[in-house]
């Protein structure tokens, strides 16, 4: 049953990774979550929100757009860009595959998020952007 949702935009800045760790933890807090579930939530957004404001624009100004929905006991994220997209999604979600090497990345973000989440979905089109669907059940 659906119980709560909300949507917040912000420019590509590395300085809104911060911002939207906190504002998807306020968000997930009418269930009550415990530190360690908390912890998980805020590096799975932490993950995808600095994997589109990196890669999602590639050097270009941009809008991220964080989506949450509560279901119950369950948290759904979608964080979403209109930016370059991942012309090869198997591969980006390899551990260790990072688009951009020289920055020396450490390309775990996909693993990451794919460990402290249920569930994660990846949709990209090369020039249209990415959304990455990330789902999580709170005991």
């Amino acid at each position: 049953m659906y119980r709560n949702s909300m949507k917040v935009e912000f420019p590509n800045q590395s300085d809104n990774e911060r911002f939207a760790r906190t504002v998807a933890a306020a968000f997930v807090l009418e269930l009550d979550p415990t530190i360690d579930e908390l912890s998980e939530i805020k590096t799975a957004i932490s993950e995808a929100v600095t994997n589109a404001i990196i890669h999602g624009y590639d050097k270009s100004d941009g809008i991220v757009t964080m989506e949450g929905t509560i279901f119950d006991d369950t948290v759904e994220f979608v964080i979403s860009d209109s930016g370059v997209g991942i012309p090869d999604i198997r591969r980006a979600r390899e551990p260790l595959f990072t688009g951009k090497p020289e920055m020396e990345r450490s390309g775990m973000g996909f693993t990451i998020m794919e460990t402290f989440m249920d569930s994660i979905d990846v949709e990209s089109e090369v020039g249209k952007g990415t959304r990455i669907t990330m789902s999580k059940k709170l005991k």
